[in-house]
């Protein structure tokens, strides 16, 4: 039976940068089949191979304290490509399989995941016309500089209801929602730097910071 599960494992789901057998921390996006259905984006700490389990423990409510998340169909639609096409060419970078965004559930490795939940945060409240610039002031910030972004938010206000529009959350809004900066950012000129506040360790800095440059 664990040689089996351990075996199940070894085999990457489809999605954006998630090898569980590394680990097993990542971010989920739900994207329902009905039109009118919110997009969901989740944190989970452990990995469970059968979809079936995966489908009953979010049937049962099991992930609702995970969930940092919610995003009305449009509103994820005016960032879903922008986002996706960041990630593919930092995984095509590494020789990795890109992806794309598919109803139903979609693992993400949890940098990503951290990268994406932040300009979720940004625009969940916005007026939808400040989402492009919400999106261009993303895309101008290093890697690092969104982890750190993300972890100071959700540890005050990191879950998808009682935090909304509160503290860390309504200043991520105003910071990415206000004057864009430069569209030709050189991604040469940042500086590669762990913080303090969370782990992330060499490698996991240089492989998500690489490939910027010809983003």
């Amino acid at each position: 039976m664990i040689a089996s599960r351990n075996k199940a494992i070894e085999k990457p789901p489809s999605g954006f940068g998630f090898q569980p057998e590394d680990s097993q921390h990542h971010f989920m996006v739900t994207i329902p089949r009905a039109k009118d259905g919110k997009i969901l984006i989740s944190e989970h700490h452990s990995w469970d191979d059968s979809d079936a389990r995966r489908e009953l423990s979010f049937a049962l409510g099991r992930e609702d304290d995970k969930l940092r998340v919610s995003l009305p169909r449009y509103k994820w639609g005016a960032i879903a490509d922008a986002v996706g096409a960041e990630f593919n060419e930092r995984l095509k970078q590494n020789g990795l399989k890109p992806s794309a965004w598919k109803q139903e559930r979609v693992p993400i490795s949890r940098l990503f995941g951290k990268e994406l939940v932040l300009l979720a945060w940004a625009i969940e409240d916005a007026d939808p016309a400040l989402i492009p610039t919400a999106v261009k002031n993303w895309l101008g910030l290093a890697p690092e500089e969104r982890w750190w972004l993300y972890t100071m938010t959700a540890a005050a206000t990191g879950h998808a209801l009682s935090g909304r529009n509160k503290g860390w959350r309504k200043a991520v809004r105003y910071a990415l929602t206000e004057n864009p900066v430069s569209e030709s950012v050189d991604a040469s000129s940042y500086e590669i730097r762990p913080y303090d506040l969370f782990t992330v360790n060499e490698e996991e800095l240089k492989w998500s910071s690489k490939g910027r440059k010809e983003l």
